[in-house]
């Protein structure tokens, strides 16, 4: 069976139209300009390609795609680090877009639970698959006022419990962020039902989440800031870093970080001696 290149024209159609001939470094084309960017033609010229091979790729046509192609492209469209790994997962061959582990039952990686016991000053949360929450800690859902326990599906929370705007002041950045994260993830799995099926739910939910996803922008799990409005301690400020051990980066230990000496850093002991925090324990089952 053909291998499904819609994904990958729609990259770059998205990535093509965000960028000007004058931003490229080239004079445009002659002729009356249709769209926002780049034209085809201006793209291939720039990528050293013909216009028709070029077309194919746009109109999920051309079912091989080279390596020296994508790297083409992506110097081309002038990519960053996660915008051309994303273009290299949607290029792949069939044969290397279905990890067979994808779908195995998940436990969290004991490495990991380990350092979040160490780390129980701050807020912690242990991530899997489709941001479903093997475990995390007390501090947790003291701070984001929400019950995740183990099989949880963080982004449901995020994008469809109102309490997550409330709560999170910059909600608009870090929900943008999650959408680019989960739009790399089905590039990397695309063959996953149950990722997509979530995708489907939270975009039907929230117009935000279906125009953040439409622009195809793509981010990893790197740093980003959070922003908490607490009804108890008042304003909180995070640092957010993650934490993915080399053997299992379906895993990523969530690491809420504060300046020390700051509002925040003297705001969590008094949540952590809070009598209503409750602690998620680690998931010992499949998560569904």
């Amino acid at each position: 069976m053909p291998v499904d290149r819609s994904g990958l024209g729609a990259f770059l159609r998205s990535r093509r139209d965000r960028l000007t001939p004058s931003q490229a470094g080239i004079e445009p084309f002659p002729g009356p300009r249709r769209v926002p960017g780049l034209r085809k033609e201006e793209l291939a010229f720039l990528a050293g390609l013909s216009a028709e091979h070029y077309s194919r790729l746009e109109q999920g046509r051309q079912h091989t795609v080279t390596d020296d192609v994508v790297e083409a492209l992506s110097r081309a469209l002038r990519l960053d680090d996660v915008e051309r790994a994303h273009l290299r997962d949607l290029a792949a061959p069939a044969g290397r877009r279905r990890p067979a582990a994808w779908e195995a039952p998940q436990r969290p990686d004991p490495g990991l639970l380990r350092l979040m016991t160490s780390l129980d000053g701050v807020p912690t949360l242990l991530l899997g698959r489709r941001s479903e929450v093997l475990a995390c800690n007390s501090l947790l859902p003291a701070v984001l006022g929400a019950g995740l326990e183990p099989g949880a599906v963080l982004l449901r929370w995020l994008f469809l419990d109102p309490r997550a705007r409330e709560r999170i002041v910059n909600w608009s950045d870090y929900a943008s962020a999650a959408v680019g994260a989960m739009r790399y993830e089905v590039g990397r799995h695309p063959h996953d039902r149950r990722l997509r099926q979530l995708v489907e739910e939270v975009r039907g939910a929230d117009a935000d989440v279906a125009r953040w996803w439409d622009d195809h922008g793509v981010t990893d799990r790197t740093s980003v800031a959070k922003r908490i409005d607490h009804p108890v301690v008042g304003p909180l400020e995070f640092g957010i870093e993650a934490v993915m051990p080399p053997h299992d980066p379906d895993q990523r230990l969530v690491v809420y970080t504060v300046e020390p000496g700051s509002a925040t850093a003297r705001a969590l002991p008094v949540l952590a001696s809070w009598e209503g925090s409750a602690s998620c324990n680690a998931a010992g089952s499949d998560l569904r």
